[in-house]
Parts: C-alpha cells; sequence; structure tokens
C-alpha cells in the first residue's frame, strides 16, 4: 500500500456490520470498537440486518468508557432496519428505537421487494403502491423528521427510491443518505445518482466493496473515484459497509479507500468531507 498523508483521526463510518449477527462477522462489536480507537475514528454507526443496534451500541459505549476511561473521542450509533425481522415498516418499532437513540432508520434491506425480486425471490416489503409512498411510511417519515435522524434508503429499487425522497424532501426531512447506490440490487444508474443529487441534495453513499453474491466482492474503488469527480464532495459519504470475513478488516478496507482517493489525485480537503464532515452533520455530532 502507497503511505498516505491522509489523517485516519476522527473518521466517521456509517456502515458497518458487527457481531453479533446471522452471518459470520469478522469483528465483535467490542473488537470494532477497539479497531476504531486505535485509529482514532469519531463515529462508527452498527448496522444489522435482523433489527437494532442502537442498545448494542450503548453497551459499546460503556465498555469503552470502563476500559480506555474516556481517554478517546470514539462514540459508536446504531439504527433500526426495517426489514420483517422489526415487523417492516413498523411506526412503533421507529418510535421505540429512536427514544433509545437510534440514529438511522433504514428501509428495507434483506426484507425488500426489490432485494427479493433480484435474488430471484417473491415477496418482500413494498415501500410504494401506485407511486405514492404507503401510509405507514408516512408515520415513519413523520418521527424521522421529529427526532431529526438519517433517513436511508436501503435496498429499495430505483424507481421507489426516488418516489420515497420526494416525499421525505415535500415533508422537510434533508438527511437523506442513498445506501451504495451502485451496489447491482439497487442499482441506480449514474445519470440517476447525479439526478437525486441535483434534485433533493441527498447524500451519496459510496461503499468499499461491492457484492456480487455467493462471499465474492468487486473492487468497487474505480467506481467511487469517478462518481466524486463528476458530482463533488459535498454530497458523497465515504463509507465501508465493512464487516464481511471476505474483505479486509474494517479498519484496513479504509485505509485502502482513501488511499486509493488520494493516490488519484482526491485532495485532504474534499477526503476531509467525505469521511468527517458530512458523517458528523449527519449524525448531529
Amino acid at each position: 500500500m502507497n503511505s498516505v498523508k491522509f489523517n485516519l483521526n476522527g473518521i466517521i463510518d456509517l456502515h458497518v456490520h458487527s457481531w453479533p449477527d446471522i452471518r459470520k462477522r469478522a469483528y465483535t462489536d467490542f473488537q470494532l470498537m477497539e479497531a476504531g480507537v486505535k485509529i482514532g475514528a469519531r463515529a462508527i454507526v452498527i448496522k444489522s440486518h435482523h433489527g437494532t443496534t442502537m442498545n448494542r451500541a450503548s453497551l459499546v459505549n460503556e465498555h469503552n468508557k470502563i476500559l480506555y476511561n474516556g481517554n478517546n473521542n470514539l462514540t459508536v450509533f446504531g439504527g433500526i432496519v426495517l426489514n420483517y425481522a422489526v415487523g417492516g415498516i413498523n411506526p412503533i418499532a421507529v418510535e421505540t428505537a429512536l427514544k433509545l437513540g437510534a440514529k438511522i432508520v433504514w428501509l428495507p434491506t434483506i426484507s425488500a421487494e426489490n432485494h427479493m425480486k433480484k435474488y430471484g425471490k417473491t415477496g418482500g416489503i413494498s415501500c410504494t403502491i401506485n407511486g405514492e409512498v404507503i401510509p405507514e411510511l408516512i408515520e415513519v417519515l413523520n418521527l424521522v423528521k421529529e427526532y431529526d435522524v438519517i433517513l436511508a434508503t436501503g435496498h429499495l429499487s430505483p424507481e421507489e427510491i426516488f418516489i420515497v425522497v420526494k416525499k421525505a424532501k415535500e415533508m422537510g426531512i434533508n438527511k437523506i443518505l442513498i445506501n451504495h447506490p451502485e451496489f447491482w440490487v439497487v442499482g441506480l444508474t449514474e445519470e440517476q445518482q447525479i439526478e437525486l443529487v441535483k434534485t433533493y441534495d441527498v447524500y451519496l453513499e459510496r461503499c468499499f466493496a461491492q457484492p456480487l453474491g455467493n462471499g465474492i466482492y468487486k473492487s468497487n474503488l474505480e467506481d467511487n473515484y469517478n462518481i466524486i469527480k463528476k458530482i463533488g464532495s459535498k454530497n458523497i459519504i465515504v463509507d465501508t459497509d465493512g464487516g464481511q470475513v471476505e474483505n479486509p478488516n474494517w479498519e484496513i478496507a479504509f485505509e485502502e479507500y482513501v488511499t486509493y482517493l488520494y493516490n488519484k489525485g482526491i485532495t485532504i480537503e474534499e477526503l476531509d468531507i467525505m469521511t468527517k464532515v458530512n458523517g458528523a452533520k449527519l449524525l448531529g455530532i
């Protein structure tokens, strides 16, 4: 790896998977925290497709205080993913999660109708019907606005994303994160990503590696670089979507990511915006 001048101290990652989980993960919650402390991370958001993580994050933060006596600036956050594990588009589950400190409400991922269709299955959760947002989601969006947290689009289809984002913006929600738009399951074209940014001022979450299925991952760094050059840093969040045993450990993936971008000519200022400033703005820290 080439030497990178970018300082990892203070970085924020809004999308990391750790254990406990149904799927094997590279780090436990505590190991992820220790990796974050080691590199001087400012914040990490734990994500699980199978429920909520803000409760786990609270325990990790208490463990951090005990272990390091408050001698670091890392805070771990969590959220809720609206898959079948929490009852789908469930306003009661969302309100409970938000009261417990959730910072992100992810729309359906593995339970999304679009996700299941892409994997050759039927069923799944749809957030829209006849071109309109479903009533339950309106309730969820009201809660997102009230608690001023991040709305993340999960694994919805491009058509659903445009409908949901339009409604969210009409309702006054500005913390909107388009999850890994390059992921084949989501499948937003470059033109659609640019349109979302220009029309709705959303954030594109561009992740380290793109899952192709069956434990196979494709490097996504060149594609990330290309979209950054076209859109600019203001509306990009550099996340890893890390935690898979098939990919490098989380902090190594992050370092490889920013090193690649830096060596391609992305400036320190731009990297700071995408890895620190934007994430802090969305988390409210």
